[in-house]
């Protein structure tokens, strides 16, 4: 699997040890940057990147996945989900983890470096990258109804979504 990785200078020594970890298991990783330290670097276009990568690829065809962090990992979670058709999932442990995958089919997570050791932050990932989507009907009729809304701003209000109408979005 291909898996793309982007931090800012929080997370500089984790994305050094996951080009490594993740290549030891036979992943190829691309790693969007930042390549060294600089305290004032702007997380988003490192972040942006990376997420443009993986729609790329999964558009066309091949197998994907990202994993970016920063401090908190919350604006990396921002900054990849402004990109169509990304998914990403802030995690913090092995449930959250699991879950972005397996009900959200997320194909990008972000985490916290300064909230994780290196260790835990290892541990995400791996749980990650092995869960696959569970293909539930309901979960693939949730992420449809985000793709509709990411492509022309409209939502459908299905059976299962009471009271929910375009016109409350």
């Amino acid at each position: 699997m291909r898996i793309h990785i982007a931090t800012d200078h929080a997370g500089l020594d984790f994305s050094r040890h996951l080009v490594e970890h993740l290549g030891a298991q036979g992943h190829e990783v691309v790693d969007h940057g930042p390549t060294s330290y600089d305290p004032l670097d702007d997380y988003p276009a490192f972040i942006i990147r990376a997420a443009l990568a993986v729609a790329r690829d999964q558009a066309a065809g091949v197998e994907t996945l990202g994993v970016v962090f920063g401090g908190s990992g919350n604006g990396e979670q921002i900054a990849a989900n402004k990109v169509k058709g990304i998914r990403a999932a802030l995690v913090w442990n092995l449930s959250t983890a699991q879950l972005a995958r397996q009900h959200n089919d997320a194909n990008v997570i972000s985490i916290g470096a300064r909230q994780h050791t290196l260790e835990e932050a290892t541990a995400l990932i791996d749980a990650f990258v092995a869960e696959p989507f569970s293909f539930d009907p309901r979960h693939e009729r949730r992420i449809a109804q985000l793709a509709e809304y990411e492509a022309d701003g409209a939502i459908a209000a299905g059976e299962h979504t009471p009271g929910v109408t375009s016109a409350d979005a």
